[in-house]
This record gives structure tokens, sequence and C-alpha cells, in this order.
């Protein structure tokens, strides 16, 4: 699926075949794992116009200072070039780009510390979020996206539904998120066996077209099949047969017994390992807090996770779900409070950074390198175990280095799942799997007889296998909500409130708890309170003037006319740019701590 996208954005070439686009139209491209030069900003990258904006912004202004000298009969030419500047230059998001690029990283919950630091320090995940910043800054007529929502929580697949929804260009989109597709997409193409086959709607009307395309076409397999049984029949009478029927017969037969079976991708129906005998309580949480330095992440939480629960884990980027999994795995210990587990509790761990495979190791040596295993109450050969995981022979024989992102965490999960665990810890489980990959999986863990805590921003994995959620909402809050994610979306609390759980995510500077109960928090003073209130007018005002500017300078008259205001209106809009900036910059900081 990435090689696909990669031929259309044209970036490797096909072995045979021909890329053909149209001569203007721009692509924009978001990989798996986006790369910026390590040094560069994100402010560097970004707040900068770029692709058409830039080259429109760029011929209006040369447009602009060639008419200023220009003799009379090249005004009405100019004048009209100059217009269609300036409308393409609205068309592309208009003259303030940096401001565009700002809210679209809030929202991405990229903090604002980070915004002049080198990309290369940056985590992986924030890297990704600056590189769907940077192709939605673009504003292309084809979005290629790989899997864009890994990395995200789900407050920024949520914002990021609604911009793809929004966007006027055509979008090609490589994605697991199954509510993302049925969201978004209007046709869906299947790449199997190396063959595409496309089906209109979105992911719920391609299951069951594929559902109706798979029984017509075992129907059809059923039919050759007693055919070909006939015609061996015929065959083997011999040559009075062939005396008495035409050759066509002949060859027509051992065509039809010559054609493959049409191929179906499916995994075998398989058990976990049987976990072991555990007690009804398998983990509680006495006033649990954590945090680091001055960030506090976690303050006062008590919780009990009894045998057969599968727990979800949600919340923004950054505010202390792996630290929570640290703390359960024992690799981080508690800043007060205490974690009492049980006595025969046993943990299998699946890590999202996939740092417990060796690249060196071949497929079935990292697998567990053993002739047997124990599946469900059965004894099976590895092999046979790792097939049924979509792991054909010759794929064992590969070495970890040369899979796929997606590959590498099936095979974690493969060996998790023979460990015996009475507690499944995933963290970040789906990313990068396949559809199938999930389908699978889901399978296995509804029929596993153990605990789960699930820390993933699938909201359809969420709602096929969690009982409970365990919600990170921002301040030190962290909430359990009874059902799955469909249940919560109905319990959870309203946008306002959503908006100040992200801003605690992206700056939480509170002092870190050393006993309980927790410090009460402090408001508004009476003056920033009257400060708040009357902010609001003055962004109203500010936005206003900014478009008053934009709007003056984008009037062929002012050329015409008054070309000699044209830089003093430019400056006015740069500084009503930086006011308006200003203005959201306070009234943020001040709500949030309202």
């Amino acid at each position: 699926k990435s090689t696909l996208l990669q031929i259309a954005a044209g970036l490797r070439a096909a072995d045979t075949g021909l890329l053909e686009k149209r001569r203007d139209s721009v692509f924009a491209y978001l990989p798996q794992g986006p790369r910026f030069p390590s040094e560069a900003t994100l402010a560097d990258t970004l707040f900068a116009p770029g692709g058409r904006l830039a080259e429109a912004i760029a011929e209006h202004h040369s447009l602009a200072s060639s008419l200023e000298t220009a003799a009379a009969e090249q005004h009405d030419s100019l004048l009209r070039r100059l217009e269609e500047a300036a409308l393409r230059i609205e068309r592309l998001g208009g003259w303030d780009t940096g401001h565009h690029a700002k809210a679209m990283l809030d929202r991405l919950g990229i903090a604002e510390r980070d915004w002049s630091r080198p990309l290369g320090q940056l985590s992986g995940g924030t890297q990704k979020r600056a590189a769907i910043a940077q192709v939605l800054l673009q504003r292309p007529d084809l979005l290629l996206l790989d899997e864009p929502t890994n990395h995200l929580d789900v407050e920024s697949i949520e914002w990021l539904e609604g911009e793809l929804d929004a966007f006027a260009g055509a979008i090609l989109l490589v994605t697991h998120d199954r509510y993302f597709l049925d969201r978004l997409a209007e046709r869906m193409v299947e790449l199997e066996h190396g063959k595409l086959v496309s089906y209109p709607g979105n992911f719920s009307d391609y299951l069951e077209q594929k559902w109706v395309r798979e029984e017509e076409a075992a129907r059809k397999e059923h039919k050759r099949q007693r055919l070909i049984v006939q015609e061996l029949a015929w065959l083997r009478r011999g040559p009075e047969a062939r005396r008495t029927k035409r050759k066509s017969r002949v060859d027509a037969a051992r065509k039809l017994i010559a054609e493959k079976a049409p191929e179906v991708l499916h995994a075998a129906d398989i058990k976990l390992a049987p976990p072991i005998r555990s007690g009804h309580t398998l983990l509680e949480l006495k006033g649990v807090s954590k945090g680091f330095g001055e960030r506090q992440l976690i303050e006062d939480l008590s919780l009990i996770l009894l045998r057969g629960e599968r727990l979800g884990v949600i919340g923004p980027n950054g505010i202390g779900k792996t630290t929570l999994v640290r703390m359960l795995l024992g690799d981080e210990p508690c800043g007060a409070g205490e974690i009492v587990r049980a006595k025969h509790l046993r943990i299998a761990y699946f890590d999202q950074t996939r740092a417990h495979l060796d690249p060196n190791q071949t497929v079935y040596e990292a697998a567990g390198n053993q002739q047997f295993v124990d599946i469900g109450g059965r004894r099976i050969e590895l092999k046979d175990y790792l097939a049924d995981l979509l792991f054909p022979v010759p794929m064992q024989k590969l070495k970890v280095g040369a899979l796929s992102g997606g590959e590498k965490n099936r095979l974690l999960l493969a060996r998790l799942l023979l460990e015996g665990a009475n507690l499944l810890i995933l963290d970040e489980p789906t990313n990068d799997l396949d559809i199938v990959t999930l389908q699978v999986l889901e399978d296995l863990l509804l029929d596993f007889d153990g605990s789960l805590i699930l820390v993933t921003h699938d909201r359809y994995f969420l709602d096929k296998i969690a009982t409970s959620l365990l919600v990170f909402e921002g301040d030190r809050k962290v909430t359990r909500y009874p059902g799955n994610h469909e249940t919560y979306l109905r319990l959870r609390p309203p946008p306002a409130a959503r908006r100040e759980m992200a801003a605690a995510s992206a700056a939480a500077t509170k002092p870190a708890a050393k006993a309980k109960p927790p410090r009460e928090r402090k408001g508004l003073t009476y003056a920033e309170s009257t400060r708040l209130v009357a902010i609001e007018p003055e962004i109203e005002a500010a936005e206003a003037r900014k478009v008053e500017l934009e709007q003056a300078l984008s009037d062929p008259e002012l050329y015409r006319t008054r070309a000699a205001e044209v830089a003093a209106l430019r400056s006015q809009l740069e500084e009503a740019a930086q006011r308006v900036e200003a203005l959201w910059a306070e009234w943020q900081e001040l709500d949030t701590r309202r």
C-alpha cells in the first residue's frame, strides 16, 4: 500500500505502466514516518508560506512593484494579473499563513515550547503531527496520506476528520482506522495478492460488498470443482472416449483443471493460551500520584482491575498514559500512593516502540525458535501457528529488520500471545496493522479469559473490545467511564471542558504532588476576570481590521490610483495579524486558568 502511494506521489518508479497527472496539479504526500532536516524548526518549516501560496504572494509583490513604474498602456494587463494573483492567494488560505499554522499546531496538540526546537529533537509522534500540518497547509489538489492517524490521540483524530471532510481536493488514503474510513471514504480500493479491486462507498459498504463478492466466488469455485470431477471421470475412460469426443473438450477440461482457485486471505481460528489462574482482583491502585519535576501528570488515582475486565486508556498525547503503564509494569515508581498486585499476576506487555525485537533474527527465531507451542490447550508446531497469524513458511525465514511496521507489530503480538499471562497490557497495538490482522486480534482478545489494558486511539477497536475506559482529562484528572468508546461519547464532558483538558496536556506545569489531598487551584484575580471579559470584543475588532486590510490589498483599484500606499498597508496587515495572534494567546492563557 505504501509503495502504491509512493508511485502515485512520483517518489518511486513503477516496474511497468505509466503515471499520468494533470500538468498544473499539485500533490502533497504524508509518509508513515516523515523525515525533516534535523536542524530545522517547526517555525522554519510551517510558518512561512510555501508551495503555490508562496509563488502567488511573490507574484503579487512583483506585479505590485512593476505597476508603480509601468507605462500607462501596461496598467490594465498588470491589474488583471494582480487581481488573479490576489484571488489565488485568497483561495490558498490568505496572507497570514503563520496564523493558520499556529492554530493547526495547537489543535494537533503540539506545545508552543516545541515550535522553536530543532525537529530532530522531537518525538516521532510530534514529527508526524507536524507533517500533517505541513501537507494540509499546502492546500494541494491531491492529498496522499499514509496512516495519518498513527500517533494521534482521539481528539486530534476527530479534528483531522473535520479538516479532511472540508478539504476541497481529492484524497488517497491508507489507514487501518475503520471509523475514519466510514466518515471520509467515498470509494474503497482493496489491494490483495497484487490486485486492486474497487468498491463504491465507505468501509461498512465495502464489508457488505466484499462478503457478497466472496460468496459469489465460493459458489463459482464449488461449481468448478464439480465440473472438474465430471471431466476427470470422462478423461479416465481412455482412448475410446477421446475418439468419440471433440479434442476441444479435452483442452477445455485441462484448462478448467489448471485454473487457480480464488485466493481469500483469512487467518485460522486460533485460541490464546489459557492464562495462569488468579484471584478476583488483579491490580489495585491506591491514591497513586506521579509527576516529573514541576510537571504533575497523575494525582490521587484509585482504581481496581478485576479478572476478565478489558480497560481502554485514552487521552491526549504526553498526558501520562505511558507513564501509567510503566508504573503498572514496575518500571517506574509511584510518586505517592501504591499499586497492589495479585500474588499470581503475570503480565505480558506489547511495546509500541517494538524495542523487544532483534532485527537480525528471523521471524521464526523471534517468535520463540521452538518446534512446538501450546495454544488454547492444543500443542501445534510453531510454523503452523505463525502461518495462522498470516506469516507463511517462506516469510518465517525473513529477517525481522526486513519487515514492515505492521508485520513487526503482528510478530510482537504472535510472541506475546504465547506467554500464558493473565493480564495483557497493549500500548497502541493497532498501529500499522492491516484490517485482516486487526480482525484476528479482536477475535483473539474477545476470547481471552484474562484481563486487558488497552492504550489505543482506535475507536472501533475500543468499541469492540473495551468494557470500561480510563480517560486522562487533563489537569491531573483521570476518570473511569463504564462501557466502550461509544458510551463514553455520550457521557464525556462538553467541548469547552475538553478544550481545557487539551490545553492542560500541552502545558501541565503544576508542582508535583508530595502529599494528599491535592492543593486547591487558584482562579483568576478580579482584574484578570475583567480582562477576560474585555478581550473578546478586542479580538473581534482586531480580526475585522485584519480582514479589512486583506480586502484592501486585494482590490486592483488600490494599485491603479493609490500605489504609493501599498507598502504601508502591507506593514499594517502584518501588525494586525500579530495583534490577533497576541490577543488569542492572552485569551487562551486566561481561559485555561478560569
